[in-house]
């Protein structure tokens, strides 16, 4: 009996060591964020009404036909006056290797510079990891190398380079973050996202290749994570769940978003018309795995009733008679990325969003345009200058990538936050009394039928 006893204390004892065991590790793999710094590019870089005109007619390659795409795009792309655009682009000249390099400099380190000089007492030589993410711009020696060159930084320190991953890079840097939080502890890390817009700029007329010379700006963004504990009452955020979702398998699905050249020989990136097919089923099948994770048994309790009700009653459901999922039981704050008013405006529908929950992507992209995947990171700032996240607020960051990929992020506000940051100059005039942009009202004469029945130089007619 006494041996049987103390075998079961061992066992107790043995199992409460594990527990307490499992409970720290899991402590000590926590990942926060202290802080992040978004680009603002400098005022002559800026992209208007007439500059983007401008910039339209260098591409003599451009007929009628093309010109008028490009009107309708614009004209219901959301983007605002206020966007910015790399040096080369606006003068009219082909990117030479020091083009390429200013611009990854000049995001990176302005960024970098205001990060640490945040009062986080974090310095460059307590940087432990380093994961820098530009889809199409990849030299050597590579982007962190001329980070840790700039920043002195120590000679242990763990460097990551992503590539080719498209608007959700920064997500995916992320992950690579928290992964590497379970093997080291006390650590700190940078992630830095932004995206090489000067040298991939599309000079052809295929329609499908267009588009991005549309939608994609100027932007970046540098951020400091940590699993210090000690640091903990420094953060504003806290990682709760990240799921990442590849259907790359699919050759429509990977396809459907891919760099390329056209018939004339332009290199460029191809949308096609499966991109909304494809960004449907990944961000379905991410959801079914993030969704348990998030929203409370009662909400999907109800989910399960109201189906099983449906199916019952053989009654075929309609696309807006909304029976799904209310994610905000669960989630009070969503950052969609802003990479058009239709992905915008789609997952808006698809999650029974409001517009004051869509607002921050869509004066994200407003202002700043489509910024790859830094775009998140300006969402996320419009919600703080707005002051309207509180302590325990969670945040769900949505987004989308070449492959084809969906990944989502939920964050733990740890804080109030009320940090204007980017948005400081301009916050007051947001959300604008309204968001068309004056394209049409000084083109729209490209639309007179006239015009079909007479050739003219048209890059002539905007000296």
């Amino acid at each position: 009996m006494e041996i049987f006893m103390t075998m079961s204390l061992l066992t107790l004892f043995f199992g409460f060591f594990c527990l307490c065991k499992l409970l720290l590790q899991r402590r000590g793999q926590s990942c926060y964020m202290l802080a992040y710094e978004c680009y603002k590019a400098k005022e002559d870089m800026k992209l208007n009404c007439d500059s983007s005109a401008k910039i339209v007619m260098q591409n003599k390659n451009l007929g009628l036909e093309e010109l008028r795409f490009l009107l309708k795009t614009i004209v219901s792309s959301g983007i605002g006056e206020e966007t910015s655009c790399p040096r080369n682009i606006i003068e009219g000249r082909n990117p030479t290797p020091a083009d390429e390099l200013c611009e990854m400099d000049g995001i990176i380190f302005d960024t970098l510079d205001k990060l640490f000089a945040r009062p986080t007492s974090i310095s460059p030589s307590q940087i432990d990891i380093l994961v820098v993410n530009v889809s199409m711009f990849s030299p050597a020696p590579s982007l962190t190398s001329r980070i840790i060159n700039r920043y002195k930084m120590r000679e242990d320190i763990k460097t990551f380079n992503l590539s080719g991953m498209g608007c959700s890079a920064s997500l995916i840097a992320i992950d690579v973050v928290q992964n590497l939080f379970k093997s080291y502890k006390n650590a700190n890390a940078i992630v830095v996202s932004t995206e090489s817009i000067g040298p991939n700029w599309y000079c052809g007329k295929e329609k499908s290749m267009m588009l991005t010379n549309c939608l994609f700006r100027s932007g970046g963004c540098s951020m400091l994570f940590t699993n210090n504990r000690g640091l903990k009452h420094q953060a504003m955020l806290k990682l709760k769940h990240l799921v990442r979702t590849h259907i790359g398998s699919s050759d429509e699905a990977y396809d459907c978003c891919i760099q390329a050249e056209d018939e004339s020989g332009y290199q460029g990136f191809r949308l096609t018309k499966h991109l909304t097919k494809a960004a449907a089923l990944a961000f379905t099948m991410n959801l079914q795995v993030l969704v348990p994770k998030v929203l409370p048994l009662r909400e999907i309790l109800r989910y399960l009733a109201v189906s099983r009700l449906k199916s019952a009653k053989s009654q075929k459901l309609k696309a807006d008679e909304g029976v799904g999922l209310n994610l905000k039981t669960g989630i009070e704050h969503f950052c969609i990325h802003p990479g058009g008013r239709a992905i915008i405006d789609g997952i808006g529908k698809s999650l029974g969003l409001s517009d004051y929950d869509v607002e921050p992507s869509r004066m994200a992209l407003h202002r700043f345009g489509n910024t790859s995947a830094a775009g998140f990171w300006y969402a996320l700032g419009y919600m703080e200058a707005k002051q309207r996240l509180k302590k325990g607020n969670k945040i769900l960051m949505s987004g989308f990538g070449a492959g084809f990929k969906c990944n989502n992020i939920v964050w733990e506000v740890l804080k109030d936050l009320d940090d204007a940051n980017v948005w400081k100059d301009c916050i007051d005039s947001y959300p604008p009394k309204t968001l068309v942009n004056p394209f049409m009202e000084k083109y729209g004469w490209l639309n007179d039928e006239y015009l079909s029945f007479l050739r003219l130089d048209f890059s002539q007619l905007f000296v």
